[in-house]
């Protein structure tokens, strides 16, 4: 099974794996809805961001908070998934948004996923098929083959102590709170260092490849061992993102924190760095 990435060719080959498309923008959250309704990759089902991959806004737990592992699985039950299929996600290009769907199913112990390399764009290029059918599969009892691991709450961020790295997905200058362009508050964690996940894909959008993905971020890591890494970003999305390249990279064990840079300033005691 493939784990981090398949190619358009190898997709295109195997028409039984199951695909979401899962393209999102955050200025107009139906915009990738009705681009899939226009024309998607054969056989792929929409995974919607804030609706099937992000649990209600409290206020208070980030723009895009983690939904219960229960609805998850639920909702993948809804859509067929049997945890012996190869699910396949794409977004637009770059994979940001697919590797949130590549988390979470990794999250409740589902091999099978991978992101699909340079994405709907990339397909398109090829000149490969696209349709407007929604296909429709029968429901299916989706049972996890373990408990959901890997996530870290914001009470363990502000206790980590110095065990933990963070790691800030977000563009530098979000990052050093030069600008901030989406949520109210700009600035950064306190010790986190940053790699801005666009870092991890060529000017074509695809990945770059495992040794220079390894290289760069041994670069931002240090002398810390991977299980010691803590990603976020500005809500739980493009810290998947990095969480995927140093997969791809060999650098195993990574941890998120979802609620991520806009759940920190929901509390205007907790620090913040510029």
């Amino acid at each position: 099974m493939a784990t981090t990435l398949v190619s358009t060719a190898e997709l295109a080959a195997r028409p039984d794996w199951r695909v979401f498309d899962c393209r999102h923008d955050l200025a107009k959250p139906g915009l990738g809805e009705e681009q899939y309704r226009e024309a998607h990759i054969p056989g792929a089902l929409f995974a919607h961001l804030d609706r099937d991959l992000s649990a209600p806004k409290t206020g208070r737990n980030g723009r895009h908070p983690l939904p219960q592992p229960e609805a998850f699985v639920s909702w993948l039950g809804r859509c067929g998934v049997q945890p012996s299929d190869q699910v396949v996600c794409y977004d637009a290009g770059n994979g940001a948004m697919a590797a949130r769907l590549w988390w979470m199913l990794r999250w409740i112990g589902h091999e099978g996923v991978a992101v699909l390399d340079g994405g709907l764009a990339k397909w398109l290029a090829e000149k490969r098929p696209v349709t407007a059918d929604v296909p429709r599969f029968e429901s299916s009892q989706y049972a996890p083959k373990r408990k959901p691991e890997g996530l870290l709450n914001v009470d363990q961020i502000e206790k980590r102590g110095g065990e933990m790295l963070l790691l800030d997905a977000r563009a530098p200058a979000r990052y050093r709170g030069e600008q901030e362009p989406i949520d109210p508050v700009a600035g950064r964690i306190p010790g986190a260092r940053n790699r801005f996940n666009m870092d991890n894909v060529s000017p074509q959008g695809t990945f770059k490849g495992a040794a220079q993905l390894k290289q760069e971020f041994q670069v931002v890591l240090g002398d810390r061992a991977p299980s010691e890494v803590v990603h976020y970003c500005g809500s739980g999305v493009a810290a998947c993102h990095n969480l995927l390249a140093m997969e791809i990279a060999g650098l195993t064990g990574g941890r998120l924190y979802a609620g991520s840079w806009s759940e920190w300033i929901a509390d205007p005691n907790r620090p913040i760095a510029r």
